[in-house]
């Protein structure tokens, strides 16, 4: 499957590959999200940022599936999601990989056999030798040496559980990636990593890429536009720049805040290195 694309993954350039109108999530009395509105640009690496409790993994789940929304409407892939037997919505969902927070490893199968979990699921016909040899492919295309193959997770570290992950969520040749806090706990040279990553996944394998972060540094280093969650809706979508000429208070805040402008600085100082070189 490497290198070509998978069954049914036909990549159609004419459609925006998410399309999220009205949503609504409410748990008993308290509202999430009240009329939300996103749509995705293919290839795009959209970073998703909002305050705590704001409901970004929220959002992330109405899209794959895991919430049923309150109300509104999900399109994916050219696919109506929500109201739907998610039954038919098998074919599609082998077009996008995930990366929950932390990995979401199964702690008894090896790393190799993580990555295989989902081929079993959606190509059950593939060989076992086939299956192993992509499986150990997504392994190092996530960065990881060829023995982590073999080891389970709890032998690996943090940052080695998101890329096995990861390995994990590119297992079905995705033209979709989610990928929820992909830097969160790592130290600031295996997040730097991580982002470069990213941007080198999506411009080989043709991404796109929806990407929650709480990350100063991912966010100019990696996201072409961002997507700000808060006051229940998706407030501003847009370059940086355009997000603070907004003037809104919480976007103001965080993006001009101690840490927004060093995040800033640091951004500024690589690129104009880059272009001394």
């Amino acid at each position: 499957m490497a290198g070509r694309k998978g069954p049914g993954h036909p990549r159609h350039s004419d459609e925006p590959p998410i399309v999220v109108e009205g949503l609504v999530n409410r748990f008993g009395d308290f509202t999430v999200h009240d009329g939300l509105d996103l749509t995705m640009r293919r290839g795009e690496i959209l970073g998703v940022v909002g305050g705590s409790g704001s409901g970004k993994s929220v959002l992330m789940r109405s899209i794959i599936g895991l919430q049923v929304p309150t109300a509104g409407r999900v399109d994916v892939l050219g696919h109506t999601l929500t109201g739907v037997d998610p039954d038919s919505n098998f074919g599609v969902r082998s077009r996008w990989g995930v990366l929950f927070q932390g990995g979401a490893l199964f702690s008894t199968l090896t790393v190799g056999e993580n990555v295989e979990a989902p081929l079993k699921q959606f190509y059950p016909e593939l060989s076992d030798s086939l299956r192993r040899e992509i499986a150990r492919y997504k392994v190092l295309l996530s960065g990881l040496p060829e023995e982590a193959v073999t080891k389970y997770p709890s032998e690996l570290s943090g940052g080695m559980k998101k890329r096995a992950g990861l390995a994990r969520a590119l297992a079905l040749d995705p033209e979709l990636l989610f990928l929820d806090e992909p830097t969160a706990g790592l130290d600031p040279i295996g997040a730097a990593k991580f982002d470069r990553l990213t941007v080198d996944l999506r411009d080989t394998l043709g991404l796109t890429v929806f990407l929650i972060t709480h990350d100063l540094d991912t966010l100019y280093e990696a996201c072409d536009r961002v997507a700000v969650i808060a006051e229940k809706t998706i407030i501003a979508v847009g370059t940086i720049p355009e997000l603070v000429e907004t003037g809104h208070p919480w976007i103001e805040e965080y993006f001009n805040g101690p840490r927004g402008r060093s995040a800033k600085g640091a951004h500024d100082r690589s690129h104009a290195a880059q272009g001394g070189m």
